[in-house]
């Protein structure tokens, strides 16, 4: 049987002043996980400094990036960063990476050489896991090249990396080269044929992703879908029906998580729409905690 487990993210805008209380309340409220976007332009934590004050600030809360920008950092520092994490708050820290950001004018804050950002990410992630890994790491690569790299203590459990991305290579990234999967803006059958595709990567490459390390992360609008959001889910995936890829009700939200355990996904990130978030709370842990298992 699948683990379903379901995690929040804060409401869009949510500054440093409103996240300071925002994890100890969630895990007062016995919520798994919560999950920081990166969006640079916006008043939004950072995502590892987010992260990093959430843990700090509660005991068993788990705090994933959803999703963090991988090429363009060095997977020194990105390392580093996790074990360090890892360290203060261990089997709590959830990184996913993406390829690049979601909003086209933060391309640049993520340097890579010209056409080469997908090159970048397969090697950058390369170089990352077995940081993560081993206890002492050289590396020759294209992009990066290392010499003995110890960055110390790892933590008694492995640290898993996640991939976002529903791109037919980033399917076969996820595949080849991850731990697990965080879907967006996909309809059941579709989440169903990505989860299928990173399997047939894996088993190509000879590995195998754990059967409950597949997620979605679904929004939910009940006071009306912000224009925004709209020509997110558009751009996304151009001619689904938004109202397949975001839930405009509680019962909505419902129906769509069934639907995506149905598909073989077990893990969500489910993000509040305009509205009061003490309502969208209380409502998130009665119509969907208790799909939990």
């Amino acid at each position: 049987m699948l683990k379903i487990r379901l995690g929040v993210a804060p409401a869009a805008g949510t500054g440093p002043g409103e996240f300071a209380g925002l994890a100890q309340r969630l895990e007062e409220a016995g919520v798994d996980s919560l999950w920081l976007s990166e969006l640079v332009y916006s008043p939004e934590v950072d995502p590892m400094i987010g992260m990093a004050h959430a843990l700090a600030r509660t005991a068993k809360l788990k705090v994933g990036t959803g999703v963090a920008i991988l090429p363009g950092r060095h997977p020194v520092l990105v390392a580093k960063q996790l074990l360090t994490l890892a360290g203060l708050a261990p089997k709590r820290v959830l990184p996913v990476f993406g390829l690049r950001p979601a909003r086209a004018a933060e391309h640049d804050l993520f340097p890579v050489p010209p056409g080469r950002r997908a090159a970048v990410f397969d090697e950058s992630l390369t170089l990352l896991r077995r940081l993560l890994e081993e206890d002492e790491v050289s590396f020759d690569g294209e992009f990066f090249q290392v010499s003995e790299v110890k960055l110390g203590p790892r933590p008694a459990k492995r640290l898993d990396v996640w991939l976002g991305g529903s791109a037919p290579a980033a399917l076969r990234r996820t595949g080849r080269l991850a731990d697990g999967w965080l879907g967006s803006f996909l309809t059941p059958a579709q989440a169903r044929d990505a989860r299928l595709a990173i399997q047939e990567a894996a088993a190509e490459a000879g590995r195998e992703i754990e059967e409950d390390h597949f997620g979605l992360s679904l929004a939910v609008a009940e006071h009306g879908l912000p224009g925004e959001l709209v020509a997110a889910a558009a751009r996304r995936n151009p001619g689904a029906p938004v109202t397949d890829l975001v839930a405009t009700s509680w019962a909505d939200a419902r129906r769509l998580v069934e639907q995506h355990i149905e598909a073989g996904l077990s893990k969500f990130v489910i993000r509040p729409g305009p509205g009061d978030f003490d309502d969208f709370l209380e409502k998130f842990q009665a119509e969907l905690v208790p799909l939990q298992n």
